[in-house]
């Protein structure tokens, strides 16, 4: 794997993060909405990744020429998991953002709009703030990881061209 794809990869870990830490503050924001646009309280949203095959430029431009060459037909190769392709690393990418299935939490407060006229219990979104901002924490420790390994990948692309002063 050349230093590019780990930039690459690196910079696919960047974009999952922040997409994770956006839906983190959405959960947060939205702690205390009983309406949403569903009907109902808020439903907290969970980010799912799913790992992606980041290609070289080489293995592209190689790609489009054998596809040009074959008028059109793109014939794939079969690959075995036991092989490893030269130039090609695994990045990550936001598969899905999922609602949460916990049940919502009830709380005694007949004075609410939305309260339930027979017990005066209210139904608040299924957002925890200790789990949000330990998920936050986590999601801000994996960006810092990934800013670092693409800090490290720049200092030795550097390093690399000092070699020929």
């Amino acid at each position: 794997m050349d230093l590019l794809n780990a930039s690459k990869i690196s910079g696919t870990a960047l974009a999952a993060h922040r997409t994770k830490m956006n839906i983190i503050a959405e959960n947060l924001a939205n702690v205390d909405t009983t309406r949403s646009k569903e009907g109902g309280p808020y439903r907290r949203k969970m980010v799912v990744f799913k790992g992606d095959d980041i290609d070289s430029f080489k293995s592209v431009i190689e790609k489009k020429q054998l596809k040009r060459e074959q008028a059109g037909i793109e014939l794939s190769p079969i690959e075995f998991d036991s092989e490893k392709k030269e130039g090609r690393g695994t990045g990550v990418r936001v598969d899905q953002i999922v609602r949460s299935q916990e049940d919502f939490r009830l709380v005694h407060n007949p004075a609410h709009p939305d309260a339930d006229p027979d017990t005066g219990y209210v139904k608040m979104p299924n957002v925890d703030h200790l789990t949000e901002i330990a998920d936050m924490l986590v999601a801000k420790r994996s960006y810092e990881a990934s800013v670092t390994a693409l800090s490290a990948t720049k200092d030795m692309i550097l390093k690399a061209l000092e070699i020929g002063r």
